[in-house]
C-alpha cells in the first residue's frame, strides 16, 4: 500500500515538472520570437572590430529576429566605415538591419547607415556630407620663429607627404587628390548601392552638404522620419515579431583602465585623439578646432 502511494506521488510530481517545464519552455521560446539586436555606434570611427564583432554575433543568433543599428557619429576613418559597412550589407542577406540615426550621423555615419534595409532618422538629424578630406597642418612658420628644423630622409619622392614643416608641393597635392577622388567614388558607388539609387543621383548632392533629416527624407537619403521608438517599430515589423519586442545590447569588449578611472566617454575621446594621427584619410565632418 506504501509504495502504491509513493508510486502515485512520484507519477504526480512528474506529471506537474513536465508541466512546467512545458509552460517554462513555451515562454521562452514566446520571450526569444520577441528579441531585436541593438548595435550603438558613438563618436568618431576609429574601429571596426567592436561593431563588426556585434553583427556577426547578432546575424548568427536565430533568437534575433532583427537588428537596429544606432548611430551618432560624425563620421570617421575610411577603412573601419567601409568594414562596417560590408557587414551590414552581409548581415541583411539573412535578417533586416533598420539604421536609426540620432543628432548627428554624417559622412562615415551615414555612410554605414546606407547599408541597412531601413533608415529611420529624426527630421532634425545632420546627416549627408558625403565626401572625403585630408587635412595636414603647415607649421612651417612657427617652426622657423621658434628655431626648430627637421631633418627627413626618405626612399621616395612621395614617402614624406604631408610633412608640416615644409609647404605641399603640387605634385603632392595631385597625389593626394586622386587619392581623394577614388575614395569618393568608392562612397558615392556604395551609398547608390545601398539606397538603390543612381549614382548620378547620389553625386547631385555629394558634395560635402550637411543634409538635414527632413530633407534627406526628399532626396531618398532616408526613408521614415521618426525617433529611437519608431525604428524599434520599424525592426519589429521587418522582423515580423509580434507584441512588445525585448532589446538586446551588443556586448563590448572590456573596458581599459583609463575608462575605468577617466569615464568611458573621456577615454574614447582620448582614443580619437591618439588615433587621429594616423586616421588622416576620412569619411567625417571636418574639425578644424582640434
Amino acid at each position: 500500500m506504501k509504495m502504491r502511494g509513493c508510486l502515485i506521488i512520484v507519477v504526480v510530481f512528474a506529471v506537474l515538472a513536465g508541466f512546467v517545464a512545458f509552460l517554462m519552455s513555451d515562454f521562452e521560446l514566446s520571450v526569444k520570437n520577441n528579441r531585436i539586436g541593438l548595435v550603438e555606434i558613438k563618436g568618431t570611427i576609429t574601429s571596426s572590430q567592436d561593431t563588426v564583432k556585434q553583427l556577426k554575433e547578432f546575424r548568427k543568433d536565430s533568437s534575433i529576429k532583427a537588428i537596429i543599428v544606432r548611430i551618432d557619429s560624425p563620421g570617421g576613418a575610411v577603412g573601419p566605415s567601409q568594414e562596417v559597412y560590408t557587414e551590414i550589407r552581409r548581415t541583411i542577406q539573412t535578417k533586416p538591419v533598420v539604421a536609426s540615426l540620432g543628432g548627428v550621423a554624417a559622412s562615415g555615419g551615414y555612410y554605414i547607415a546606407s547599408a541597412a534595409n531601413t533608415i529611420v532618422a529624426n527630421a532634425g538629424t545632420i546627416t549627408g556630407s558625403i565626401g572625403v578630406i585630408i587635412y595636414f597642418p603647415n607649421l612651417k612658420e612657427l617652426f622657423e620663429k621658434i628655431g626648430y628644423q627637421m631633418t627627413t630622409i626618405k626612399s621616395g619622392q612621395f614617402k614624406d607627404v604631408g610633412n608640416p614643416s615644409r609647404d605641399m608641393t603640387p605634385e603632392e597635392k595631385s597625389l593626394l587628390q586622386d587619392t581623394i577622388m577614388e575614395t569618393y567614388s568608392q562612397f558615392v558607388r556604395d551609398v547608390a548601392q545601398g539606397r538603390n539609387l543612381p549614382q548620378e543621383q547620389v553625386k547631385q548632392v555629394a558634395d560635402g552638404r550637411i543634409i538635414m533629416g527632413e530633407k534627406a527624407l526628399q532626396l531618398k537619403l532616408i526613408d521614415q522620419l521618426g525617433n529611437y521608438e519608431d525604428a524599434v517599430d520599424k525592426a519589429a515589423e521587418l522582423g515580423k515579431i509580434e507584441g512588445e519586442p525585448q532589446i538586446v545590447k551588443g556586448k563590448k569588449q572590456s573596458r581599459s583602465l583609463m575608462d575605468l578611472l577617466l569615464g568611458s566617454d573621456v577615454g574614447d575621446r582620448i582614443n580619437e585623439i591618439v588615433f587621429d594621427s594616423c586616421l588622416f584619410l576620412r569619411y567625417q565632418l571636418p574639425d578644424f578646432g582640434r
